[in-house]
C-alpha cells in the first residue's frame, strides 16, 4: 500500500487556522515523517512568524504578510480548540450568535475535565466544568453544534442551551442585568428543546428562575401555557432565594422565588 503523501503545511494551516499540537503531527507524518521531524517544522514556522502560540500546544496561523505580533486570533476557534471537545458557552455563545449586550474579552467553554484559565494578548479563556449531571450524556446533555466559523469549526451550545445554562451560572454570563437584556435580543427560541435541557440539568431552582423568565416574556417569545405547566412540575419545593446573595424581594407564585426587586422591577431601566 502506499503511504499517502504528507500535507503542505501551507494547506494545513488553511484547513486548520487554529490547532492542537497533534494535529499538526498527525497530518505531517501521515506519509511517513517522523514526529521529531514534524516537530522540527513546526517550530522552524513558529520561529518564522507563520505561528503564533496561543498556549502550549495551542497555535494559530498568521495570513501571509501579517506581523504575528499584529495578527488576530479568532477567539471562537480558540476556545473551541483549546481542550478536547471544548464547546463555546454561557455569554460566549449568546456572543457568538451576536445575541450578547455588552461585547466580552472573556470567553468560557465547556469541558468534561478541570482546567486553568489561560490568556492570549487581550483574550482570557475560562474552562467550565460540565456539571456532574450532564457528563455522562451525549453531548453533554445536547444543544452543542459545530459550525463553519472563521475558516474553521466551531463547536457552540445553542441558544436554548445557552438560555438555561446563564440561568444556571449568572456569574458566567455577566450578572442578571446582562442575561436579562441579553435574552431579551433573541427573538425565538424553540421552548420545547429548552424545557428538554432544563429537565435534563436537574436544578429546581434554575427551572424556576427559567419559569419566572419566560412567564414575563409569554408574549414575545409565544410561550403557551403548556410549557409552564411542565416546569411548574419541578420547581423548588420549597421558597428559595433567587441567587445567593439572598437578597429580600418578593416571594412570586407559583415559582417558589424570592426574587430581588432590581430585577422584579427591572430598575436597570430606570433613569440614572
Amino acid at each position: 500500500m502506499r503511504k499517502r503523501a504528507n500535507m503542505n503545511s501551507r494547506e494545513f494551516f488553511r484547513l486548520h487556522p487554529v490547532f492542537r499540537h497533534g494535529e499538526f503531527v498527525a497530518a505531517h507524518t501521515a506519509g511517513g515523517r517522523s514526529p521529531a521531524t514534524s516537530n522540527n517544522l513546526l517550530a522552524r514556522h513558529l520561529a518564522a512568524g507563520r505561528l503564533v502560540r496561543i498556549k502550549r500546544g495551542l497555535y494559530a496561523a498568521v495570513p501571509p504578510g501579517v506581523d504575528p505580533q499584529q495578527a488576530t486570533v479568532d477567539p471562537y476557534l480558540a476556545a473551541t480548540r483549546i481542550a478536547e471537545g471544548a464547546a463555546v458557552a454561557y455569554h460566549a455563545a449568546l456572543q457568538f450568535f451576536g445575541k450578547s449586550y455588552s461585547i466580552w474579552r472573556r470567553f468560557h467553554y465547556l469541558t468534561p475535565a478541570r482546567s486553568r484559565p489561560c490568556s492570549f494578548r487581550d483574550l482570557e479563556f475560562i474552562p467550565a466544568q460540565v456539571p456532574a449531571a450532564l457528563r455522562d450524556l451525549p453531548d453533554w446533555g445536547g444543544g452543542i453544534i459545530e459550525t463553519p466559523h472563521a475558516g474553521g469549526r466551531v463547536r457552540v451550545t445553542t441558544l436554548e442551551r445557552a438560555l438555561v445554562d446563564v440561568l444556571d451560572s449568572p456569574q458566567r454570563g455577566g450578572g442578571w442585568e446582562e442575561i436579562w437584556r441579553s435574552l431579551e435580543m433573541v427573538e425565538f427560541f424553540d421552548l420545547d428543546a429548552v424545557i428538554e435541557y432544563a429537565l435534563k440539568l436537574g436544578s429546581s431552582l434554575t427551572i424556576g428562575r427559567l419559569g419566572y423568565f419566560l412567564e414575563q416574556h409569554r408574549e414575545p417569545l409565544m410561550v403557551e401555557e403548556g410549557h409552564l405547566r411542565v416546569l411548574r412540575e419541578y420547581v423548588p419545593a420549597q421558597a428559595r432565594y433567587w441567587d445567593g446573595a439572598r437578597r429580600t424581594g418578593s416571594l412570586v407564585r407559583p415559582w417558589n422565588l424570592i426574587v430581588p426587586g432590581r430585577i422584579l422591577h427591572r430598575r436597570w431601566e430606570e433613569p440614572r
